[in-house]
């Protein structure tokens, strides 16, 4: 089950750990993506710590953790071909943490929620 942040990041459970990336919306939004500057595996980040850097033609963003914990894998991937984005963006996935004890998904928004959010 996916959920969304009001940032327009996706996280889908995947046995202890957490994918995260962005969605559609997000990527419709920055246009053409050009560069993304992932962080390092291994690291321990808190929620709403910026580690992401996205570039597009339009802009340049930064994505913040939605949780807390400790990335265990990037994308290398988006790298090379940070396109990837915008051709299918909820199969780009950013990085994969592992929650820090006592997380709780349950108040990110479902499909429905952030579609009303989207509009």
């Amino acid at each position: 089950m996916l959920k969304y942040t009001e940032d327009h990041e996706w996280l889908k459970q995947d046995g202890e750990e957490i994918v995260v990336g962005i969605t559609a919306h997000a990527s419709e939004q920055l246009g053409d993506v050009v560069f993304i500057d992932l962080p390092e595996v291994g690291r321990e980040v808190e929620a709403g710590e910026e580690i992401v850097v996205i570039e597009s033609v339009k802009a340049a963003s930064d994505i913040s953790a939605p949780i807390a914990g400790v990335i265990t894998a990037v994308n290398e991937a988006l790298s090379d071909t940070p396109g990837q984005v915008n051709d299918d963006a909820m199969a780009a996935w950013f990085f994969r943490i592992k929650p820090a004890a006592g997380t709780d998904l349950s108040g990110f928004l479902d499909d429905a929620g952030y579609q009303a959010l989207i509009g």
